[in-house]
């Protein structure tokens, strides 16, 4: 009666009144009393300093154990927002009932403190505290959230061991729980095992599917809930609706007049889902339409505008719209920030994200958690690491978010070590690793190309179950196949029991990537089966395999779907295909192609120029290029490397170097090196120095550069110097150098050089390498070492067309055809084919070894083989004719060449009637020099002999007089020695 006397009177006094009245009570007045006390006066606390006092009194009075009277204390925290008050208080409770369980975790469940809420539940446990039903919804959906994988299986056994699994909230959080970390398969188990699923259960799914991208899963979950009469609702649509940007805005249409028909067209949580929708489908004429005809918009409706504005780049609308949201009145909140923070990263200035930064501190968000994730990711993005690491120290309440944004923000500035140290500070923080983690540290060992590192990360993965992830197998599957470990991709993706279309991706680029196009053809096909539905994305990733495999087929199949799904509207897709025809020896489609884009980009006129390039049509480029120019195109340094390889002068070369200077197209080493390739083409050894003065000298390409300049001007001792300045600079060569370094050795001829280089490239392992092989076996067969070269060849574990070929010719050059014919046999009964060049390599070894019945064969064999022979592969076997004495087989051969004959063959076969004496089919040979060399001594000087040798004088001296009336004049022969002399 006291109490409820005295405390009427109490109710307009200040707390304070009430605590020292309290003191009273306790002198005077029973424990029950007290107790009674402290349950009225708390309604009456709304500060945090007054609940602060009442907490203090109640560990003074000995109440902080009474858990009914705790219990209200903490209700009242959580009702007024007073977490940690809460939390801290429910610490000091030894053993707290289920009930208080219950209370503090629905609290902290449903302010988002999920990593709040696995302690108490463990906190509990490991107190003897029960759960029950009540219990399992709150802590599974926490482990959702954190998409904690272990933790959440583990109590899915618990909850099945204590007999809760048939009660529908329970499975239904489950469901939830799978779908979000995207084991989908144990999700729809678990539908399928109720007997009358309600609609939460049904969107649980559908939510699930459609966050881990499994897009045709969605709707059909939709359509079985049409199928059993259930009415989709609200949150139905909102699942659903973000699948329309995957599957294109036409479904989005259709579900937009869906929600019409079923009434929720103007739904507040469904209209900013329609206006993301038509915003991430790039349709934001659609979106501005649905804005504009809402007379009244909340926050959420501000927020989707210009998050679409955001996404789509549209940085200064985006930025205006929130000033109008300002100006209207609508407070903005935690997602508005979040929405239009990004915006900054599209200006590109720190100014702009700074502004932002302060209205988050006028409007009182500095302290929310993803606000400021958002701001330390955009501030690392635009390379401002020192402001991210500051907002990161001097936030309080870090979570697993906050940590991976700082680990992706030193992966992005490149800051290797620090993202590490990152890592592992964030689990002696108590923080897990999630599938975020893993994809950033992968995506590190990727960009670092630490394959051990990232199987550690793999095998981490693995032990915490976070692999099942659909993300993190996807960044698993990339980094594989960046690692040039394709087989390990190959049996990861194998093995995912759900793929989405960044999964075929993924695979598929990485097989191109590797040189494995024939397998990417097969993984396209398999993806078309398994009912995949391409994007993009994929077509863009198939096309180089059919320029690789020269397979025109699947490019036309490729076109034919991007012409079906109306993609070939996107310039990137476009130059792909220009690519592919022109790769495939279709210019003119490439062409018409090119001819016909609506919007031409740089990267269009330079995929064009570079088929033109692979083609050698140099008049082709620079008429492309002048036109490019004209339409007011600005050229890259792309378009300048494909410039240079066509200029037919060392006055066309300066031009281009001119323009590009003129034009401030800066000299990125890719463009310096090929400057300086041109000018070591014309001999222009001088500007080629001046340019590798200027360039980065830590770039081992402007070496291999310089050095190979040196290589085309017949200047070995110079080239040779250059390699050897490299140790100097301290930096390590490459394959091109070794490759121009080889070259370089057979120019000098010297046999003892030759051994100190192949022992270095021991020491480096580059003879692992089969192309350095090949041309360390060419180097020492053309040094004279024949059996060196043979040794080599012997030792190399895995040989191809061009190791055989090598060899062959080795022998051939030392005049040994038999042996040449010997290692050509063996070649064709392992199963490799020769190529154009292995054929004229042994009809040349035929030829110098006069071995005519062979040579007949093998030219017959290489027709069989579907090789259409070169002029070079007549030069030879024409030249084996001749020097063997069949002179009249060689001249009918020569006469019926599908081709007109080159005067080379000519010239080979003149030589040989003179040889032979046969005049009368060299005075034959000699008219037809005549008419193709006109101004060619040869031809004259050679059918001069063929007339003396038969005693015709008087044409003998016909032919001098020709040469004479044509001011022709034979070139005086010249020796090494004199060579040298004159230098």
């Amino acid at each position: 009666m006291l109490i409820a006397y005295a405390l009427p009177r109490f109710r307009n006094r200040s707390v304070q009144t009430l605590c020292s009245r309290l003191s009273y009570f306790h002198a005077n007045s029973s424990n029950p009393l007290l107790t009674e006390y402290f349950q009225a006066t708390l309604p009456f606390c709304r500060r945090n300093q007054d609940l602060k006092t009442i907490k203090s009194l109640l560990i003074v009075h000995g109440l902080i154990t009474h858990q009914p009277l705790i219990k209200q204390f903490i209700n009242q925290c959580c009702h007024l927002g007073f977490l940690e008050l809460a939390l801290s208080t429910f610490n000091i409770i030894e053993k707290p009932s289920l009930s208080l369980q219950n209370l503090v975790i629905r609290s902290l469940c449903d302010n988002g403190l999920f990593e709040h809420v696995l302690f108490v539940y463990q906190k509990c446990r490991s107190s003897g505290c029960l759960s029950d039903n009540y219990t399992y919804p709150f802590v599974i959906k926490a482990c959702s959230s954190l998409v904690h994988v272990h933790f959440g299986k583990m109590i899915h056994s618990a909850v099945l061991r204590t007999g809760f699994e048939q009660n529908v909230v329970v499975q239904t959080a489950l469901i939830d729980f799978y779908s979000k970390i995207g084991e989908t398969v144990n999700a729809r188990e678990l539908i399928d095992r109720i007997s009358q699923p309600d609609l939460v259960a049904w969107n649980a799914l559908i939510s699930g599917y459609s966050f881990n991208g499994f897009d045709r899963g969605v709707f059909e979950v939709f359509r079985d809930i049409r199928n059993i009469d259930l009415k989709p609702n609200v949150s139905t649509l909102a699942s659903v609706i973000p699948v329309c940007l995957r599957f294109g805005v036409h479904i989005g249409y259709s579900l937009h007049g869906f929600a019409f028909k079923c009434g929720y067209s103007t739904n507040e949580s469904l209209v900013p889902a329609f206006i993301s929708m038509y915003g991430n489908c790039g349709e934001l004429f659609a979106a501005r339409n649905i804005f504009d005809s809402l007379t009244t918009k909340n926050v959420a409706i501000w927020n989707a505008m210009i998050s679409a504005y955001s996404r789509n780049l549209k940085s200064d609308i985006a930025v205006e719209l929130f000033q109008r949201m300002l100006l209207d009145g609508t407070q903005p909140n935690m997602v508005t920030f979040v929405s239009v923070i990004p915006s900054c990263e599209n200006h590109g200035s720190i100014l702009h994200l700074e502004s932002f930064h302060a209205c988050v501190i006028k409007f009182g968000f500095e302290k929310y958690i993803s606000v400021v994730t958002s701001l330390l990711s955009v501030y690392a993005k635009l390379q401002d690491v020192d402001s991210a690491e500051y907002l990161f120290n001097n936030t309080t309440g870090r979570n697993l978010l906050s940590w991976n944004s700082m680990v992706s923000a030193y992966v992005i500035n490149g800051l290797w070590d620090a993202s590490l140290i990152a890592f592992r500070q964030m689990q002696m923080a108590g923080f897990g690793p999630d599938a975020i983690s893993i994809i950033s540290i992968l995506s590190l060992c990727s960009e670092k190309g630490t394959a051990l590192l990232g199987k550690s990360a793999h095998a981490f993965s693995l032990k915490q179950g976070i692999d099942v992830n659909l993300n993190a197998s996807n960044a698993l599957l990339a980094f594989y196949c960046d690692c040039r470990e394709l087989a390990y991709s190959c049996k990861i993706f194998m093995r995912m029991v759900e793929k989405n279309v960044v999964s075929w991706n993924t695979i598929i680029s990485g097989c191109v990537d590797n040189g494995e196009a024939e397998r990417a053809m097969l993984f396209f096909h398999q993806m078309r089966q398994e009912g995949c539905r391409f994007d993009l994305i994929t077509l863009i990733s198939i096309l180089p395999s059919c320029n690789e495999c020269e397979n025109l087929a699947l490019g036309l199949t490729v076109h034919g779907y991007a012409v079906k799904t109306a993609l070939t509207a996107d310039i990137s897709l476009a130059n792909a295909l220009i690519s592919m025809y022109i790769n495939c020896g279709e210019l003119d489609a490439g062409r018409f192609l090119f001819e016909y884009m609506p919007n031409k980009s740089v990267v269009s006129w330079n995929a064009l120029m570079t088929g033109y390039r692979y083609h050698d049509l140099q008049n082709d480029i620079i008429l492309l290029f002048n036109r490019m120019v004209k339409e007011d195109q600005k050229p890259t340094y792309v378009t300048l490397l494909n410039l240079l390889p066509a200029c037919c002068s060392i006055l066309q070369g300066k031009s281009v170097h001119a323009y590009a200077f003129r034009m401030g197209i800066p000299l990125e080493t890719p463009l310096l090196t090929s400057l300086m390739i041109m000018y070591a083409r014309f001999e222009n050894v001088s500007s080629c120095l001046m340019l590798f003065q200027i360039g980065e000298k830590r770039n081992i390409s402007v070496w291999n550069a310089v050095i190979s300049a040196h290589l085309h001007s017949k200047d070995p001792r110079t080239a040779f110097s250059f390699f050897l300045d490299l140790f100097r600079w301290e930096i390590e060569p490459d394959d091109v150098t070794i490759l121009n370094l080889i070259p370089t050795c057979i120019q000098l001829n010297n046999l003892h050089l030759t051994d100190s280089v192949l022992a270095y490239l021991f020491k480096k392992s580059f003879d692992k390498d089969v192309a350095i092989s090949n041309a360390l076996i060419d180097l020492y067969a053309k040094c004279g070492s024949l059996s060196s070269a043979k040794m080599l060849f012997d030792a190399l574990p895995q040989k191809d067309t061009i190791s055989w070929t090598v060899m062959i010719n080795g022998y051939g050059v030392h005049g040994d055809g038999r042996a040449a014919l010997e290692l050509f046999s063996q070649m064709r009964i392992r199963g490799l084919k020769p190529d154009k060049i292995t054929y004229m390599s042994i009809l040349s070894s035929c030829s110098h070894a006069g071995l005519v019945e062979q040579g007949k064969m093998i030219f017959s064999s290489m027709i069989q083989d579907g090789i259409f022979p070169g002029n070079e592969h007549y030069a030879c076997i024409v030249d084996l004719l001749g020097r063997t004495g069949h002179l009249n087989e060689a001249y009918e051969l020569i006469q019926n060449l599908p081709y007109k004959p080159s005067a080379n063959i000519l010239e080979s076969l003149l030589g040989a009637c003179l040889s032979h004496g046969n005049y009368g089919l060299g005075e034959e040979i000699g008219s037809l020099l005549l008419k193709m060399k006109r101004e060619d001594s040869a031809p004259y000087v050679i059918l001069y002999n063929v007339y003396a040798s038969a005693g015709k004088w008087m044409d003998a001296n016909r032919v001098r007089f020709q040469m004479e009336q044509k001011q022709i004049r034979k070139i005086a022969g010249f020796s090494t020695f004199d060579f040298a002399l004159k230098k």
